[in-house]
């Protein structure tokens, strides 16, 4: 039986269409989930949409029509972009669908049951669109420390988690597990910014509004986003509160990688864990806060008009090439950039120069030379040493980049080995073996390792850029494109005819 990995993104709250700094996670958990299917693994891919609140109620009051209707728009055009940039997600999930709603309730009174909610009245400065309290302390200059709006006064009758019942044992668990939180950053920030000054209890209802889940016993509230949104992780896979759960859940849960946008990390690693141990049940094994994609050195928003959305990239230039810059750019712990001037640079100088020239001019000069046949003749001299060397070591690298979710390394392990064919052609000059009969059968074995080479990056690259390398397995003609075929230097069908070329990626003016 393959082993299986569990990957989720957060889900993306349906008050407005995502930019492409939301569409960056969506883009990374599928480039990990690639690689473990092709990997061998058994991989359950889950993201999806929260649909309830305040925000979303007001949005659709504005606009005139019910929250459902609201929150269906946007879901769909959520789901839209995701499938339109390739991604291989497994279920796509959403917070208004009645078998959640019906265990989110069942979650919420057995918490209730067993002393860990209670109810009490809140009062405090809260931010609508963040749908988040905050104490005097927190407020900057009486503005919401996440998104710098105006905060407002509120008293109401609400439900609590015992938050504070739990700090000192979410704080020992964390400790004792280095890896639960990457990169380091995000974990200190969590265990010195939250944690360790002790938690305060959480509020998990809401009166104030009802486009939300009632709470069963008490229909005056609703259930907050806290235990409703966090909970979509286990109640899809079919986890029971009586402890029926189903196959799915028994098989995929605990989740392997956990990954959330840094700036709602604290849900994710402090009231999410909480709320699974008061339940009883295993916490992820790993949650990743990845950086944000930065338009120059602004944070994308709507009031500084310097949102780009990703279906207007792709128009342009097409998904692997916006694919590539989003898991290429970004670094592992801090933030990353983009421009148009960075995305045309980086599809000439990776995509079409070093990637698409390689394949090209292999491809041509095996119709050249030999009408398109490769024959491995293995007349070898010392530089194709080096060459197999450098591909048979990639594999290795780019698992071990994967593994430690170094993405955007991985990434460049692979253009690595692409560079170094297009050195092999400097030092072996191709050309001019071709003019002398006595030097034919050294050409046939540069053009094979070539191809090879190709072969190789290619099967590695499915995870990162799958419409690109089917293309490059159809102009090389092979059926040589699984994981397995890595373990050595020779899986190219000997005497095999390439496919049609044709061009991977146009260079762009400026």
């Amino acid at each position: 039986m393959n082993k299986k990995f569990y990957i989720s993104t957060a889900i993306a709250y349906t008050s407005a269409k995502p930019h492409i700094g939301n569409t960056y996670e969506i883009v990374l958990a599928d480039a990990i989930a690639r690689f473990k299917r092709l990997e061998g693994y058994d991989v359950y891919f889950q993201t999806g949409t929260d649909e309830h609140g305040e925000k979303i109620e007001s949005k659709a009051k504005e606009a005139g029509i019910t929250p459902q209707e609201y929150v269906d728009n946007i879901a769909s055009e959520i789901k839209n972009i995701w499938d339109l940039m390739n991604t291989s997600y497994d279920k796509f999930v959403r917070t208004t669908d009645k078998n959640h709603e019906k265990t989110v309730q069942e979650i919420f009174k057995k918490l209730y049951d067993q002393g860990d909610i209670y109810k009490s009245e809140y009062k405090g400065l809260y931010c609508i669109p963040c749908e988040s309290f905050w104490t005097e302390t927190q407020s900057v200059d009486g503005k919401c420390p996440d998104c710098g709006r105006e905060l407002i006064e509120k008293c109401e009758e609400a439900y609590f988690f015992k938050m504070s019942k739990y700090s000192k044992w979410l704080e020992e668990y964390i400790e004792n597990h280095p890896h639960f939180i990457e990169p380091e950053s995000r974990k200190n920030e969590m265990l010195n910014n939250f944690i360790r000054p002790g938690l305060e209890d959480l509020c998990v209802s809401r009166t104030s509004f009802k486009w939300g889940i009632p709470v069963t016993f008490d229909n005056s509230h609703v259930i907050y986003v806290w235990i409703d949104a966090l909970s979509n992780y286990i109640t899809f896979l079919g986890y029971d509160v009586s402890g029926n759960h189903s196959a799915d859940y028994k098989k995929y849960w605990p989740c392997d990688v956990h990954l959330i946008g840094k700036d709602i990390l604290r849900f994710h690693t402090i009231y999410w864990p909480i709320i699974l141990h008061a339940l009883g049940e295993e916490l992820p094994h790993q949650i990743f806060g990845h950086p944000w994609l930065l338009f120059g050195t602004d944070k994308m928003s709507k009031s500084k008009g310097n949102i780009v959305y990703a279906d207007d990239l792709v128009k342009e230039f097409g998904v692997d090439a916006v694919r590539y810059y989003m898991l290429h750019e970004m670094p592992f712990a801090s933030d990353g950039t983009f421009t148009r001037e960075l995305l045309i640079e980086s599809i000439n100088s990776n995509l079409a120069n070093n990637l698409g020239n390689l394949v090209n001019r292999t491809i041509g000069m095996a119709e050249k030379y030999f009408d398109g046949y490769i024959n491995n003749s293995n007349v070898l001299e010392s530089v194709d040493k080096d060459l197999k060397e450098t591909v048979i070591n990639l594999k290795n690298k780019v698992v071990d980049n994967m593994n430690k979710l170094h993405v955007a390394d991985a990434l460049d392990n692979i253009f690595d080995i692409f560079r170094r064919a297009n050195k092999y052609i400097d030092e072996t000059t191709p050309w001019v073996l071709a003019k002398d009969e006595n030097t034919k059968e050294r050409l046939q074995t540069v053009l094979y390792n070539l191809m090879e080479t190709i072969r190789y990056g290619t099967v590695l690259l499915q995870a990162f850029l799958p419409e690109t390398a089917e293309k490059i397995f159809k102009q090389i003609n092979t059926k040589e494109t699984s994981f397995t075929t890595l373990n050595d230097f020779g899986y190219y069908e000997n005497n095999n005819k390439t496919g049609i070329k044709e061009v991977l990626f146009n260079r762009l003016e400026e």
